[in-house]
C-alpha cells in the first residue's frame, strides 16, 4: 500500500490473432487452462515473461481460429484473464476503415464504441446481483497512451483516438450501413469483437486498450469496391508483425509496479452495485468471485 492505493503487479494481458502471441524473447512460456464459471474461454492461455514483466496470451478466436464474433465466449476470456491475474487488457483486432487517411496498415487506438451487437451476452451481473458501471470512456487513456508510444516507436502510421462501430457480424456490412456508419454515425473503424468484451473488462476493474488493425475499406469506398477476404487476409500477415513489435514493447513503457489507474478503471465497482448484500443470490455471488473480489 502507498498512499492508501493498492500496488499490484503488472500483469500484461494480450487478446488477439494467432500471430500476436509468438513473441520473441517471451521466456518461460507454458499453455495454461483457466476454469471460468461463465463456461469455456476461447482457448487456453499462453502464460510468460517478457523483460521480466508477466505475459498472458488468448487467442480470440481459439487457435485455428474456430469460433465466429458471435460465439466467443467474451465473459469466459476476461473473467479467465482476470483469474490469471492480469491488470491491463491489450485488444488486438482487425477492422474495417470508414476513412481515406486511415488506411489498410495503420493502426487506430479506438478510445469510443458504438455497439450494434445483438446476440451474446453482456455483463457479469444481473438478476441476483445488479450492477451498473460506467462506459463512458470505456478505454483506459493510460494504457492507450502506452500502446500509441509502442507503436510509434515500432514505425507503425498509428491514429491516437476513434470511434469503432462493433458489429454482429459474422458478414460484412451492406453498402447502405456502411455510407451510414460513415457518413451519418461519424464512425472511424468497424469491427466484430470488441463488444462486449470493452464492457465486461470495465465490469471486471481491468483497465483496457483497443488496437484496431485496419485491413480494409469496408464496402464505402467507390474505388475498393466490397471487402475481399483474400485482401483482409493479406494485410492481416503483415499487421501481425508490427503487432508482435508493438506488444514486445509494452513491458519496458508499463513497468513492473502497477499502481491505482489515475482514470479509475481498477475502481469501476466502487458504487456500480447496487443489490443489498442480503438479497445477493449466493450462487450468483460465487460466480463473480474474481471478476468483482475487491468490492465482494
Amino acid at each position: 500500500m502507498m498512499n492508501g492505493e493498492r500496488i499490484l503487479e503488472t500483469v500484461i494481458g494480450v487478446m488477439g490473432g494467432s500471430g500476436v502471441y509468438d513473441i520473441e524473447g517471451l521466456q518461460d512460456a507454458q499453455w495454461q487452462r483457466i476454469e471460468s464459471p461463465f463456461g469455456a474461454p476461447s482457448d487456453d492461455l499462453l502464460c510468460g515473461t517478457l523483460d521480466g514483466i508477466k505475459m498472458v496470451f488468448l487467442p480470440r478466436h481459439g487457435r485455428g481460429h474456430s469460433l465466429s464474433p458471435s460465439t466467443v465466449n467474451y465473459r469466459a476470456n476476461i473473467d479467465a484473464l482476470k483469474r490469471a491475474g492480469v491488470t491491463d487488457v491489450i485488444s488486438v483486432s482487425a477492422c474495417g476503415s470508414f476513412h481515406e487517411d486511415m488506411a489498410p496498415g495503420d493502426f487506430v487506438i479506438v478510445d469510443q464504441f458504438i455497439d450494434r451487437t445483438f446476440a451474446r451476452e453482456k455483463s457479469f451481473f444481473g438478476t441476483g446481483c445488479v450492477a451498473h458501471v460506467s462506459v463512458a470512456h470505456p478505454t483506459c487513456a493510460r494504457l492507450s497512451a502506452a500502446c500509441h508510444e509502442a507503436a510509434k516507436a515500432q514505425g507503425i502510421n498509428v491514429h491516437m483516438g476513434g470511434t469503432y462501430l462493433a458489429m454482429e457480424g459474422p458478414q460484412f456490412s451492406t453498402l447502405a450501413e456502411s455510407k451510414m456508419y460513415r457518413e451519418v454515425w461519424g464512425c472511424d473503424v468497424i469491427g466484430m469483437t470488441n463488444m462486449p468484451e470493452a464492457k465486461l473488462a470495465r465490469e471486471a476493474e481491468l483497465c483496457y486498450a483497443s488496437i484496431a488493425m485496419i485491413t480494409d475499406y469496408d464496402s464505402w469506398h467507390p474505388d475498393h469496391g466490397e471487402v475481399d477476404i483474400n485482401q483482409i487476409i493479406a494485410t492481416l500477415m503483415g499487421n501481425a508483425d508490427k503487432a508482435k513489435g508493438l506488444v514486445g514493447r509494452l513491458p519496458g513503457l508499463l513497468g513492473s509496479v502497477r499502481e491505482a489507474c489515475p482514470h479509475g478503471c481498477d475502481r469501476a465497482l466502487e458504487y456500480a452495485i447496487l443489490t443489498q448484500s442480503q438479497n445477493r443470490d449466493p450462487a450468483v455471488m460465487a460466480r463473480l468471485d474474481a471478476v468483482a473480489s475487491r468490492v465482494l
